[in-house]
């Protein structure tokens, strides 16, 4: 893969000086720090926004708003890493699809005002799994709802509702394997759905 030249660029606080070499798969840039100081970072951390300084502006956020270090702030972090660096390891499935994250979200203030601190057993989902980050598209769910909102879930209409296959299944108190096999073999959906299961266990 051709390597993109940094130098010049600015990245937050910091302005790409030089290249100092590699480390993990990537570039690794020598930058200056509007504080001053001097501060190496690698060319994902840089362009995904997850290094914005040398470590000042932490420090300053840390004050502001006192969630650096908590899990709902590396879960901000986390969301930028998958939908905009590429040596992420869940790049393929986000940002290789398009998924984005929204330029007001690029702010954690910004991201902590829309949304709020998570309540207790729920976590950040996509409305649309096709859309990016974003206030209108984000919501807080539980694991369930995670569940039959992912896009590996089989999506079924009847009656002018569009659920998961799984979540037709617990509703007409169906096993999912029986459901799946009644579509599968051709079955309407209606029958497939309302079809008692037999005695002697036969879909």
């Amino acid at each position: 893969m051709k390597r993109i030249d940094l130098t010049g660029r600015k990245f937050g606080r910091l302005t790409v000086k030089r290249l100092v070499g590699y480390s993990n798969h990537q570039s690794r840039w020598a930058c200056i720090c509007e504080c001053g100081k001097i501060h190496e970072a690698g060319s994902g951390h840089l362009k995904s926004g997850e290094v914005l300084s040398c470590g000042c502006l932490q420090k300053e956020n840390r004050i502001k708003h006192g969630m650096c270090w908590t899990a709902f702030y590396r879960r901000w972090q986390a969301i930028k890493g998958r939908c905009l660096n590429p040596n992420n390891s869940d790049f393929k499935r986000y940002g290789y699809r398009g998924i984005t994250v929204c330029k007001r979200w690029m702010k954690f203030e910004n991201f902590l005002a829309d949304m709020g601190k998570p309540p207790n057993g729920l976590t950040l989902d996509r409305i649309d799994n096709n859309k990016g980050y974003s206030p209108k598209n984000c919501r807080w769910a539980t694991p369930l709802q995670q569940a039959n909102n992912s896009r590996r879930n089989r999506l079924i209409k009847f009656n002018c509702e569009t659920r998961s296959l799984s979540h037709w299944a617990r509703h007409f108190n169906l096993c999912r394997t029986t459901l799946r096999y009644r579509i599968n073999r051709g079955w309407d959906i209606d029958k497939a759905l309302k079809m008692p299961i037999r005695d002697c266990g036969r879909f």
